[in-house]
């Protein structure tokens, strides 16, 4: 009988102490007006009011995401870097580097 609420208690605790998984998500890079430079692959970690982007051996975190109005502006914020980070949908993030005129938006499966 002691069993079964022992084995429950150390499930709950291991699910509770485990991280954000991260998922490899495919990335299309672009110039600020829409035209193609190519396409990247990234590790985006969804964390709901922010998400982190690794691709090698760099990181970007987004920060808190910020919108008045969730139903018509996108949550978006600004990175310690100074890249534009959005959340577009629960599958997909933009970046975009206003100085080097050019956008990264990763579609997660």
């Amino acid at each position: 009988m002691l069993r079964l609420p022992l084995l429950f208690t150390a499930l709950l605790l291991a699910g509770c102490a485990s991280g954000p998984q991260g998922v490899t998500c495919r990335g299309d890079l672009s110039t600020l007006d829409g035209k193609a430079l190519g396409q990247s692959t990234a590790k985006v970690f969804d964390l709901v009011n922010a998400f982190n982007v690794s691709n090698d051996d760099v990181t970007v975190e987004s920060g808190p995401l910020h919108s008045n109005d969730r139903l018509r502006w996108i949550p978006s914020a600004v990175t310690k870097e100074g890249y534009y980070a959005q959340r577009l949908s629960s599958h997909h993030f933009r970046l975009i580097n206003p100085y080097q005129d050019n956008q990264v938006t990763w579609q997660c499966p």
